[in-house]
């Protein structure tokens, strides 16, 4: 994929400014946004975002939260097995899928960190089934880093606002990144998410509704 044209200093000037803006909005809405993946743990946390793939956290809590606080652990994946924890996450989609990630990835955090879940970019992404959106969240999340995970929600509202003109999170991520300001992040990622979630939808946005609808330009909004 070729990479995009870089927008003009004017362009970038409107966007940081609606950036701001939208940031200060969410702020005075929710001024501490949170994960809505249910965790007690580091190490839960991470088994959650890997089994959130392609389905909803709501999905992953209502089958993990009675497990974790039952104490699910490294140790807890390892006594059960593949074949026990595909049972207790079989209505997870991919479920198969995911249980070897969730094995091959506990083996892998003994073996290399002690079952201690790593903060480096490289560290986590070097985990199976960890690529760079999940290593994003669990930085963000866990050690509070600039990171900005870009999921379909991220991406969606991101484009809607006119922030960038990228068809790939990793593109979008950069150009988010440039214009994010100092100390939104990671709270960005959360208000993007959960705008994109329960407001900006894929299907039907509410834009009636919606609290940036006088900053947003609509893109790609018929």
């Amino acid at each position: 994929m070729s990479p995009l044209k870089s927008p003009s200093s004017r362009l970038l000037s409107q966007r940081k400014k609606r950036l701001v803006e939208a940031i200060a909005r969410w702020e005075a809405a929710e001024p501490d946004p949170r994960c809505e993946l249910y965790y007690e743990t580091p190490y839960q946390l991470l088994v959650s975002v890997l089994l959130s793939a392609q389905t909803t956290d709501k999905m992953v809590n209502r089958c993990m939260e009675p497990l974790y606080r039952a104490g699910f652990s490294p140790a807890t994946v390892l006594e059960w097995g593949e074949e026990r924890l595909l049972s207790h996450i079989r209505s997870i989609g991919l479920a198969p899928t995911k249980t070897r990630h969730v094995l091959a990835m506990t083996r892998l955090l003994l073996e290399r960190h002690n079952g201690i879940v790593p903060e480096s970019q490289q560290a986590l992404e070097a985990l199976p089934g960890v690529g760079r959106k999940t290593a994003n969240v669990i930085r963000g999340e866990l050690f509070r880093q600039p990171t900005l995970a870009v999921d379909t929600h991220v991406l969606r509202v991101s484009a809607r606002l006119g922030l960038h003109e990228a068809s790939n999170p990793l593109q979008a991520e950069k150009a988010v990144l440039q214009l994010a300001p100092p100390g939104s992040l990671p709270r960005l990622h959360h208000w993007l998410v959960l705008h994109g979630r329960y407001v900006c939808k894929a299907a039907r946005p509410a834009c009636g509704s919606c609290l940036l609808a006088e900053i947003c330009p609509k893109v790609g909004v018929s």
